[in-house]
């Protein structure tokens, strides 16, 4: 066990630190680059929840919604309805991991998002809440997940603790404690009483649980947010203290990771998904796609495919014969053989359990074999497959690179948004959409621009 004696001494203080950054995040501040960052992680969220909430665990949680009732004061998404502040955070939350489809950050070894934007929409328009708050709060959402990320180290990740529910957590109270206007120390009270409910288990990936972790940081964090403002009370040491967050949850704690590039805006190394799958198979994917290319290549004629990845993503996605497609997306050698095979692996429906079923993909998953590396990029992978001629052809990924073209992502992800929401809610709706979430820093109505993304569908 960690000796903890002499960590109260330690410099810097994380929570207060921290809590000091969240508050003091302005709009008007911000460097472009950044702003823009966080209206396209906005946008690439809504498609994923819009295209995610008409999957069976969303609308559970909006069947329990319904039932349990509330003050209609935030859209449900793809919902048709309003209902509290803190089940839209929760519901929109799932639904928005569902698909397994949301933006990935290396600092955070999680989906930064998922958690923070949910709160961002709800309290825009239950607190009535302009764009350029929404602006502000994703970013100090996003920028609370990186920096705890990165002081809880690879342990945390590593020992069964699924970042996008415990971290997001925190981004989720930052994000609703920026946009309340908490100070400092309201806000070091709002990570305390997040940090106890924080959780979320990497043994429920393949499971409806999984989103479930999204929403419930999203619920969670905002709670922690609007009780603090009322004067709940709370340690405010909480990423600090004996039997704290980092105490309890990491082996690896770096309070020291705060000093190193202070001024830095981790959002922009945010990475965006082009495949409905667990992040750690697209590197495989990749490089196997490219293998499929090759003209000796036949996918007929594989007789052993060699994968070798980083030892996180070997944890996280080695479901070597997926029964359901929550697994599938999950499972490097099932991704493997949907590379090699060319299938559409940027459609949602190539997961569907309906579609698991393919001979072809199955006998090249049949072949492959995983080894794990300690020393490989955290979002690369090389592949090696063999052919039954005697052609032995490889292929390398490395999708941890963020863009360098923000404008040229932009793009990509506005293609994503319409494969996802113009089947839904129709083409002009679509673009609606597009178009308020690009003007959002000159919106002073949430709930009218976004207006269409609360449409019921079905």
């Amino acid at each position: 066990m960690r000796q903890t004696a002499g960590r109260e001494a330690q410099t810097p203080h994380v929570t207060h630190e921290l809590a000091r950054f969240a508050s003091g995040i302005r709009y008007e501040n911000l460097p472009e680059d950044v702003r823009f960052m966080a209206r396209q992680c906005l946008l690439d969220w809504l498609g994923v929840t819009l295209a995610g909430s008409q999957e069976p665990l969303a609308l559970m949680l909006k069947a329990e919604a319904a039932e349990e009732g509330g003050a209609p004061r935030a859209t449900l998404i793809g919902g048709g309805a309003k209902t509290s502040m803190g089940q839209a955070a929760l519901v929109n939350g799932a639904a928005g991991h569902a698909l397994d489809f949301d933006d990935v950050l290396g600092a955070m070894t999680g989906h930064p998002t998922a958690p923070v934007a949910p709160v961002a929409l709800a309290l825009a328009e239950g607190r009535g809440l302009d764009g350029r708050r929404v602006v502000a709060g994703i970013v100090a959402g996003i920028e609370v997940e990186a920096r705890i990320g990165r002081v809880l180290g690879d342990s945390h990740y590593a020992r069964g603790w699924h970042a996008t529910g415990t971290v997001g957590a925190f981004g989720a109270a930052a994000a609703a404690a920026n946009m309340l206007g908490l100070d400092a120390g309201q806000t070091a009270r709002a990570f305390g009483i997040a940090g106890t409910q924080a959780a979320g288990l990497k043994s429920m990936f393949g499971t409806m649980c999984k989103p479930l972790h999204a929403g419930k940081a999203a619920r969670n964090g905002l709670m922690a947010a609007t009780l603090a403002e009322r004067g709940f009370t709370s340690r405010d040491d909480v990423l600090d203290c004996v039997q704290g967050f980092t105490d309890t949850q990491t082996e690896t704690f770096r309070p020291e990771a705060l000093l190193e590039e202070p001024d830095r805006f981790h959002i922009l190394d945010t990475l965006f998904k082009y495949h409905p799958a667990c992040y750690g198979t697209h590197a495989t994917i990749e490089a196997c796609l490219g293998i499929a290319e090759n003209p000796a290549f036949e996918a007929g004629d594989v007789e052993r495919v060699e994968v070798k990845v980083p030892m996180s993503a070997l944890r996280m996605c080695n479901i070597p014969a997926p029964e359901t497609g929550l697994e599938a997306k999950f499972s490097l050698a099932y991704n493997v053989g949907l590379g090699l095979t060319k299938k559409a692996t940027g459609a949602l429906d190539i997961y569907f359990d309906e579609n698991l079923d393919r001979p072809d993909v199955h006998a090249i998953r049949e072949a492959v074999s995983v080894e794990g590396s300690g020393d490989m990029p955290k979002f690369a992978a090389d592949v090696v497959v063999h052919l039954g001629s005697g052609v032995v052809l490889r292929g390398a990924g490395d999708v941890g690179v963020p863009a360098n073209d923000l404008g040229r992502q932009w793009e990509k992800l506005q293609g994503k948004f319409r494969a996802l929401a113009a089947p839904l809610l129709g083409g002009e709706a679509a673009e609606t959409l597009i178009g308020a979430v690009g003007s959002l820093d000159g919106t002073s109505n949430l709930g009218t621009a976004l207006a269409p993304a609360g449409a019921e569908i079905g």
